[in-house]
């Protein structure tokens, strides 16, 4: 893997910025840790004109990847924003032009003006440059991307409200950030349609994609989805459980957080909120990263029985759904050789090595039952499925 100064910490995946080498009089400059050719993927090759008869994006690895670098491309924009870098000496434009991809909007916090997310297109005109003559099969036509935690002042007390609203009511829907990403998703899914759309975040950001994508699964309108690294809901219930003395303290704290509220969400697509057959709720399966070593999303493979592990590469398996239905409703990847120390466990790098090693987890998550009961449960009439808690 390759070696950068790491990414990710504390409660839902930070970005300090590097101090820049110093440099001699008269040398060169020093190429910037963040530089793609110094952090990203060493043998991920860009999209070229073999990609009309066999494309990358078929392979499961090389999707994950390139949705990496892009929420990697997020953390930079908010980067260069901070430091004044504009779209010529930028670091996160290189995070997506190799990929023949565009940016075609950010997403921006009301609060403190930070990018938070931002979408990226298929970009034809790039790709024509090299004689790509169609978009690969597989690549979809447009990509968002939500960052995590960044632990820079202009933006740090922002993103830790929403990490402590997520911990202490296991819901962002109060974010401004729930919003504006449902908003943007809407659009892209208006003017793409939802099998061309892709989602994914970071820590953070995995989190809100996957509140998200549980909001548009209820409309009955499917988006692929990756999570790295998303908050377990599961932590801020091992917070209380520390004693009597902890849990009093955790309710102070959350009696001066954000109330729990649902926030200005715009309809979806006229659609109508339902509870979901079970042929349709396989329609939608998220895919989750998560490494053991990282406690904030470990309690995602915390299993109700034995958990099985298969070789990633056959694309089989997937967290199965609590009852007797055997439906998958979420693909699960754990990091089975990888960083151990709490840092690069929760780091953003380790989902875009080429030498990554995972494996998909088979077993009865009780976590992810409780993040997907909602899609089995109507809200105006009784579920006529069971659940085991």
């Amino acid at each position: 893997m390759a070696k950068s100064p790491p990414l990710e910490a504390s409660v839902s995946g930070v970005v300090s910025t590097p101090e820049q080498p110093k440099l001699r009089e008269g040398s060169d400059p020093a190429p910037h840790p963040y530089d793609f050719h110094v952090s990203g993927p060493r043998n991920l090759s860009a999209p070229n004109w073999r990609d009309l008869i066999r494309s990358s994006w078929k392979d499961p690895n090389y999707k994950r990847m390139v949705v990496a670098c892009f929420i990697q491309a997020v953390y930079l924009l908010e980067l260069d924003r901070q430091e004044k870098r504009d779209e010529t000496t930028g670091l996160a434009p290189k995070w997506w032009k190799p990929f023949k991809y565009k940016l075609i909007r950010t997403l921006t916090d009301e609060r403190d003006n930070s990018i938070y997310g931002a979408v990226f297109e298929w970009d034809r005109s790039a790709a024509m440059s090299d004689f790509i003559l169609v978009r690969p099969s597989g690549a979809p036509r447009a990509v968002l991307a939500l960052r995590g935690t960044l632990l820079n002042r202009p933006t740090i007390w922002r993103d830790l409200e929403d990490d402590l609203r997520f911990l202490a009511w296991e819901s962002l829907k109060g974010s401004v950030r729930f919003t504006g990403t449902l908003n943007a998703i809407n659009d892209m899914v208006s003017t793409f349609g939802s099998a061309n759309v892709c989602l994914g975040g970071h820590s953070l950001g995995a989190g809100f994609a996957l509140q998200v994508g549980k909001a548009l699964a209820k409309k009955g309108i499917f988006v692929e989805c990756h999570l790295f690294n998303p908050p377990s809901v599961s932590l801020a219930r091992s917070l209380i459980s520390f004693g009597e003395k902890a849990g009093s303290l955790w309710e102070k704290v959350r009696a001066r957080l954000p109330t729990r509220g649902t926030g200005t969400v715009s309809p979806v697509l006229g659609g109508v909120e339902r509870s979901l057959s079970m042929p349709e709720v396989k329609k939608w399966t998220p895919f989750l990263y998560v490494n053991n070593s990282d406690y904030i999303c470990c309690y995602y493979n915390d299993p109700a029985g034995t958990a099985v592990a298969t070789d990633v590469g056959t694309g089989k398996g997937g967290v199965i759904a609590g009852g007797n239905t055997g439906d998958v409703v979420a693909k699960l990847f754990v990091m089975s050789k990888g960083p151990q120390k709490f840092l690069e466990a929760h780091g953003l790098e380790q989902w875009w090595s080429d030498d990554a090693e995972l494996q998909v987890a088979l077993n009865h998550s009780k976590l992810i039952n409780r993040q997907l009961r909602s899609l089995y449960t109507s809200s105006t009439q009784p579920s006529t499925q069971t659940m085991k808690p």
